[in-house]
């Protein structure tokens, strides 16, 4: 059967059909930027400290100092998990004593939050936290209902993509889009943490395999110079309007609950598309389904304004493609990736690469509560810087090699991020600008991660590289919400360990093999060989004995250049 494209080439490169589906899949990925970062405002912690009840008969006095302080950060801060025994200070206070005064504080026995906490409401009206009390020693308890998200995104990366070549691209990108914002809509009306997490985590599933499916039914039905825009900036963009309108929300429904229904709403928008978006049709073929596939492609064909041929798909030559096809002589399993030295060590690399980056973004993005100022206007700035990392990744896969352009954006985050413990703290405004520019470093390489990587691996096992390499970066991505807790060893030390890793990774890349206007590989033989040092050596050696003795190396008689 005649390639795909070809047969199609007829429909035109961007014309009204392919501008809709271009843009209606597009704003399907809005709502997964609302719910992807939700996180950050769902399990927010506000100040707390320990809650002394009215009816204790305490002097005002006393009320003020009946929270023992402590040193964080070199500055005197009220404790958020002690107070100081309310039996003795109320007997202190009965007898006219003074804190400080005539009572030494230091010395005052203390007990734990016995009768719950009193919550700042200055920034949050309401969170999961407030409502069920996850601080002091359950305070683990609200970044692992995030993790459970995230869980839900590993299993949902596994399931979706199965599900799509079985059912159909279409019906499982609708199905999935019903999963994702009916199971949010019911979180609204979680009993007990037990329950939203659960939720959350069957909404993480519907989150990601509504995305993959639908990036796969763009790049399926879109012709190839638009697929590459779709895949690198239509996904990725309005993913980050979505990201960008989050924090909107949330600083006008400061209440958990009412927020997570302002961000699932939309998705119900997303239903009517069921008329407009057609399945795939090279997905139709390979089942089979021949007319079906005709029948939209006629129907593209008609938006178009233009006619098509009475013959799109020969019949004999469609059979031949079903019943024909040679069986491949060798199948190929996950083992594959590590079967030779070179393969072997590039997807070691490729997973370093990829847990790095996935650290940096997710990280960053979760901390965003601790970085100084606003917590809504820098949740917006960075979802706002997302956008021109998007179109600069873009532009950098067009003009500069793969090696240089993803070192580049890693070298750019990295710096930045162990730079930031060197800023003074009064000058939170430049600490910020400064987060701002590792995030669209990181954002950048995150973007050009998923090119990179499948051009790097060869056809047979492309699939399964990338896989792994994804499936790695979601592990990370699980422990990301506990990131922010190394805070409470030093609040550095996130920054230091960020910093060091991606300047780390980005030294890596350099070993990786250049794949810019190279060839696809189809096996594992035609891959290129990983970098080494000794090897790179070597061939400089070679090259000046070349050079005196005025021989020609086998590589140059084959036509072929060694990788430097």
């Amino acid at each position: 059967m005649p390639d795909y494209d070809e047969v199609t080439a007829f429909l035109g490169e961007w014309g009204p059909f392919q501008r809709l589906i271009f843009f209606l899949l597009s704003a399907s990925f809005i709502p997964n930027g609302f719910t992807g970062l939700s996180g950050v405002f769902l399990t927010a912690t506000p100040e707390h400290r320990c809650l002394v009840p009215d009816t204790v008969n305490l002097s005002s006095a006393w009320r003020n100092h009946s929270i023992p302080l402590e040193k964080k950060n070199e500055e005197q801060v009220l404790q958020k998990c002690r107070r100081y025994r309310l039996a003795t200070i109320a007997n202190f206070s009965a007898l006219g004593l003074e804190p400080g005064r005539d009572v030494d504080l230091e010395q005052l026995e203390q007990e734990n939050c016995l009768d719950g906490w009193e919550y700042n409401k200055d920034i949050f009206l309401s969170t999961i936290v407030t409502e069920w009390d996850l601080v002091c020693k359950d305070d683990w308890k609200a970044p692992l209902a995030t993790s459970f998200f995230y869980v839900g995104v590993l299993l949902g990366s596994f399931i979706s993509g199965q599900l799509s070549d079985r059912f159909g691209r279409k019906n499982v990108l609708f199905l999935t889009m019903a999963m994702h914002t009916g199971f949010s809509f019911i979180q609204v009306f979680s009993v007990n943490l037990e329950m939203f997490t659960l939720l959350f985590t069957l909404a993480g599933m519907g989150h990601i395999s509504n995305y993959l499916t639908a990036f796969v039914l763009g790049t399926e039905i879109l012709s190839k110079s638009v697929r590459i825009i779709f895949a690198t900036l239509g996904v990725c963009i309005f993913f980050a309007l979505g990201f960008m309108v989050l924090p909107l929300f949330a600083y006008f429904i400061r209440d958990w609950r009412m927020l997570l229904l302002a961000i699932t709403l939309p998705g119900v928008l997303c239903g009517p598309l069921w008329w407009f978006i057609p399945e795939s049709p090279r997905w139709l073929i390979s089942q089979g389904r021949i007319k079906e596939a005709q029948v939209i492609i006629r129907k593209a064909a008609k938006v178009n304004g233009i006619v098509a041929p009475s013959t799109i798909f020969d019949p004999n030559e469609t059979n031949t493609l079903q019943d024909g096809t040679p069986k491949k002589s060798q199948s190929h399993h996950i083992y594959d990736l590590v079967r030779t030295w070179n393969i072997r060590i590039l997807t070691i690399m490729s997973i370093v690469l990829w847990l790095t980056i996935s650290l940096g973004y997710f990280g960053l993005s979760f901390d965003t509560p601790n970085l100084n100022g606003n917590i809504y206007v820098n949740c917006f700035l960075l979802a706002a810087v997302e956008v021109p990392a998007y179109v600069m990744a873009w532009l950098l896969l067009q003009h500069v090699s793969r090696r240089y352009s993803m070192a580049g954006s890693l070298f750019l985050g990295g710096s930045v991020f162990l730079l930031l413990p060197l800023v003074p703290s009064e000058l939170y405004y430049l600490s910020t600008v400064l987060v701002m520019v590792g995030k669209f470093g990181i954002t950048s390489a995150y973007s050009m991660v998923y090119v990179y990587t499948a051009e790097l691996y060869p056809t047979v096992v492309r699939n399964m590289g990338v896989g792994v390499s994804s499936t790695a970066s979601r592990l990370v991505t699980i422990l990301s919400p506990y990131f922010a807790y190394l805070r409470s060893y030093n609040r550095h030390l996130p920054y230091i360990l960020m910093g060091s890793l991606t300047i780390l990774t980005a030294i890596i890349t350099f070993f990786f093999p250049e794949s810019s206007g190279v060839s696809l590989p189809d096996t594992i033989d035609e891959m290129q060989k990983v970098k080494r040092i000794k090897q790179t050596q070597s061939l400089s050696k070679k090259g000046s004995s070349r050079t005196s003795k005025g021989k020609v190396s086998p590589q140059e008689s084959k036509g072929k250049v060694p990788q430097t």
